[in-house]
C-alpha cells in the first residue's frame, strides 16, 4: 500500500482495461473504481491486491465497498439542501423556501420565535450617529487633501501673493459647504427610510393570528397582509390572492405590481421578482402569506439604508 499511495478503494478482479500509470499497470472497471498490480519481478509474485485509501493523510488498508442505497439516498438529500439553500428566495418553489427556513404550518412558536429573535436580531435599521452642525462642518476640514490646501495658501499669504491665497482659501470653504450640505441630505435620507418600515405586523404564530411590533419579526414568521398594508420585511410569498403591490420605493414603478407564489428565475431583477413582497413597500389590493425571509439590514430596504448611511 505503500508503494501507491495515490491509488483509490479498488475492488478485486480481472482486468478489464489496462493502462501504464507512472510505469505501473492499473485497471478501471466498469464503475469506474481503479486497481494496481505491482510489477514484480518474479511473475508468481503479480496478483490483484485492494488499494489504499488516503484519508486524512494516512492509509486505510480495509477493502472498498460499495456505498449502502441508504447512504447514496442521505448523500442526494444533502446535495439537494445545499442546492437549494444556494439558490436565492425568489427562485425557490413556496414549499422549499418554507422547509429551508423550518417553517410549520400554524407559524413559529413563542419559544422559537424568541430564539430566531436572539440570534437574528431585531427588524429595525440602526439609528444614524447623531452630530452636531458644528461638529459636521469641521469635519469637513478633516482631509490630507485639505491639509495639503492649507498649508499652501498659508504659504503664499506669507509670500505676499494675496490673490493666490485667496483663492485656494475660497476653495476650501465652499468645498466645506458643499460636503456639509450632502451629508445633511444624506442624514435626511436615512431617516426618510427608516421611516418607510412598517411599525405593526399580523403573524401566524402557534397557529393564531397575532398581531406584533414589526421590530420582532423573524426569519420564518409567516406575515399575513392586506390590501392597505405595508409589508414589515422581504417575505417569500407562499399564498396570494389578486395581490399587487406598489414598488416605487424600490424600482421607481409608478404602477403596482402583480404578484404570485410562482419561482422566478435567479437572475431577474427586483422588479421582476414576482413571487416576492419588499419590506417598506405597499400593497395596494388583494391578500397574501408570506414567510419572512431577511430582517433588518439584510433587507433591500435595509441595504440601501447601509449604503447612505456610509456616504461621506
Amino acid at each position: 500500500a505503500r508503494d501507491a499511495p495515490e491509488t483509490i478503494a479498488c475492488a478485486r478482479g480481472p482486468p478489464s482495461a489496462m493502462t501504464s500509470v507512472n510505469g505501473r499497470t492499473r485497471r478501471r472497471d466498469a464503475i469506474g473504481i481503479v486497481t494496481d498490480r505491482r510489477g514484480a519481478t518474479d511473475r508468481h509474485q503479480r496478483r490483484w491486491r485492494p488499494c489504499a485509501v488516503r484519508r486524512h493523510n494516512y492509509l486505510d488498508l480495509q477493502p472498498y465497498r460499495e456505498p449502502s442505497a441508504r447512504a447514496i439516498e442521505r448523500m442526494y438529500d444533502d446535495t439537494q439542501a445545499r442546492s437549494a439553500i444556494a439558490r436565492p428566495w425568489h427562485a425557490q418553489a413556496a414549499d422549499a423556501t418554507l422547509a429551508a427556513l423550518e417553517t410549520p404550518a400554524g407559524g413559529l412558536s413563542a419559544d422559537e420565535a424568541a430564539r430566531r429573535l436572539a440570534r437574528h436580531g431585531r427588524n429595525e435599521l440602526p439609528p444614524p450617529a447623531r452630530r452636531s452642525a458644528l461638529m459636521r462642518f469641521l469635519l469637513q476640514f478633516h482631509n490630507l487633501l485639505i491639509y495639503v490646501l492649507i498649508a499652501a495658501g498659508v504659504v503664499t499669504l506669507a509670500l505676499a501673493h494675496y490673490t493666490d491665497s485667496a483663492v485656494i482659501f475660497g476653495v476650501v470653504i465652499v468645498n466645506a459647504i458643499i460636503g456639509f450640505v450632502q451629508e445633511g441630505k444624506a442624514e435626511r435620507a436615512l431617516e426618510a427610510v427608516r421611516a418607510m418600515l412598517a411599525s405593526r405586523a399580523a403573524v401566524l404564530r402557534g397557529g393564531e393570528r397575532r398581531e406584533i411590533a414589526a421590530a420582532e419579526l423573524v426569519p420564518g414568521d409567516l406575515v399575513l397582509l392586506a390590501s392597505g398594508d405595508r409589508v414589515p420585511a422581504d417575505v417569500r410569498l407562499v399564498r396570494a390572492k389578486n395581490l399587487q403591490i406598489d414598488e416605487a420605493a424600490l424600482t421607481g414603478e409608478s404602477v403596482p405590481v402583480d404578484k404570485g407564489v410562482e419561482p422566478v428565475a435567479a437572475d431577474a431583477v427586483i422588479g421582476d421578482r414576482r413571487s416576492m413582497a419588499y419590506s417598506g413597500t405597499v400593497v395596494t389590493y388583494g391578500q397574501a402569506t408570506g414567510v419572512v425571509v431577511a430582517t433588518g439590514t439584510r433587507t433591500e430596504i435595509g441595504r440601501i439604508g447601509t449604503m447612505v448611511a456610509g456616504v461621506e
